[in-house]
């Protein structure tokens, strides 16, 4: 069985569809997985022993989407299961010319012009993005459905402090997703002084943020420092989600969209969020929900994480 699994991003999208993958190899006997997705995220594909080819889609030039279409028709395949459920993925999967693509119904998929393509479309009332991505793949074939998330082990780029720290990634999609800066600063300055534990923010430069360390990296170093942090203070985006692949303890902080959609899995995660927000995704929706999860609220969420990893920690006040 041939199979061409399509998730071509974005980063905690791909991450989140890691277990519905490898349900398909683990789950469909001699089965010969490729997987299609954009360049910038095939890092996170590497050393993945469910996935046996990767094809990479470069939309930068036609010379590279020439070379991305003879890479997919390279091979001829069983099936084609669009993860994505948009008109480019679903264009994907019927150019690898399979002989049944799979993918959601109108109902559930991101762009209903996309179930167009399909030859068998699959419904899901599940809510988190996993959960939803692991039903396609058991209606796709796979007798079997795993729960893991193979990450790369990343390679150290940047600088970052030679003592136990914390891990933030201030950016996020949009705006109702982002966390104050400020808050990073202030956050930054009591875990300095009460914990004696610095907080690192990746991809920001180091005049932005006071009382933080800055570390810029590429997404292999990001996947490296994600395993040696001691917590991590997340969003509702691609690190938040590696880090919960990885297993790793901190706090997760929500405003406009649902954690139990896009929430960390694991359990390794506390999720912060205002009483008062309300779910939209909107990319316009304001930023108030993220401004009413105060510093010292994460500050104090974070505490048994810290003394998990052997940190001072501080008494709640």
């Amino acid at each position: 069985m041939r199979i061409l699994a399509i998730r071509l991003g974005a980063m905690g999208d791909v991450i989140q569809c890691l277990p519905a993958v490898a349900s398909l190899k683990q789950g469909i006997p001699r089965s010969h997985v490729t997987w299609v997705i954009e360049t910038r995220w095939a890092p996170l594909l590497e050393q993945n022993p469910y996935v046996d080819r990767v094809v990479l889609l470069d939309r930068t030039s036609l010379s590279g989407l020439s070379r991305s279409w003879r890479e997919l028709r390279a091979e001829r395949y069983d099936i084609a299961v669009d993860f994505q459920g948009l008109l480019k993925s679903a264009l994907v999967a019927a150019a690898s010319r399979a002989e049944r693509l799979f993918g959601y119904t109108r109902s559930v998929v991101r762009e209903k012009i996309a179930a167009w393509f399909y030859s068998v479309t699959v419904d899901s009332s599940a809510v988190h993005r996993v959960d939803r991505y692991l039903d396609l793949a058991a209606a796709a074939g796979a007798s079997r459905l795993l729960r893991c998330f193979p990450i790369p082990a990343g390679k150290p780029e940047g600088s970052l402090p030679s003592r136990p720290y914390v891990l933030a990634s201030p950016g996020a999609g949009w705006a109702a997703k982002q966390w104050p800066l400020e808050y990073y600063s202030e956050l930054g300055r009591r875990l300095g002084v009460e914990c004696g534990c610095p907080l690192v923010l990746n991809g920001r430069a180091p005049s932005d943020v006071p009382h933080t360390h800055s570390h810029v990296s590429g997404l292999p170093g990001l996947i490296d420092a994600t395993r040696r942090a001691a917590a991590i203070v997340g969003l509702d985006s691609g690190p938040m989600h590696l880090a919960a692949a990885l297993g790793k303890s901190g706090v997760a902080i929500f405003g406009a969209t649902d954690p139990a959609q896009n929430g960390p899995c694991g359990g390794n995660i506390t999720v912060l969020r205002s009483p008062r927000a309300v779910t939209t995704y909107k990319r316009n929706a304001p930023d108030t929900p993220m401004r009413e999860v105060h510093p010292d609220a994460v500050f104090q969420a974070l505490q048994p994480a810290l003394a998990e990893a052997g940190l001072p920690v501080s008494p709640s006040r």
